[in-house]
């Protein structure tokens, strides 16, 4: 299956976080952050939304660092993806 967001929405999948520290030390599982990096898989068309004109900033491929606790976490064929509004996109990593 594919996802096809619709409007301002763009469809995330998170990038694997350090499991060790810059000091070699290994994190357990509950001491790890959530990753805030993310590769963009999908994006919407844009258009209008709450009458205001939405351009879309981003596309496949991009890497972006996201708001911590947004989006909607969806799993599909086994895989973990997020779908966010591009406004909780915070920038563009290059």
């Amino acid at each position: 299956m594919k996802i096809n967001p619709l409007t301002d929405r763009v469809v995330i999948k998170m990038l694997e976080s350090e499991e060790t520290t810059k000091s070699g030390i290994v994190l357990a599982g509950s001491a790890k952050e959530k990753p805030q990096i993310a590769e963009v898989i999908a994006v919407g068309p844009g258009g209008v939304v709450d009458g205001k004109d939405i351009v879309m900033e981003v596309k496949v491929g991009d890497k972006v660092i996201i708001s911590k606790y947004a989006g909607t976490e969806v799993k599909l064929d086994g895989e973990e993806y997020t779908i966010f509004r591009q406004s909780d996109i915070l920038a563009k990593v290059e």
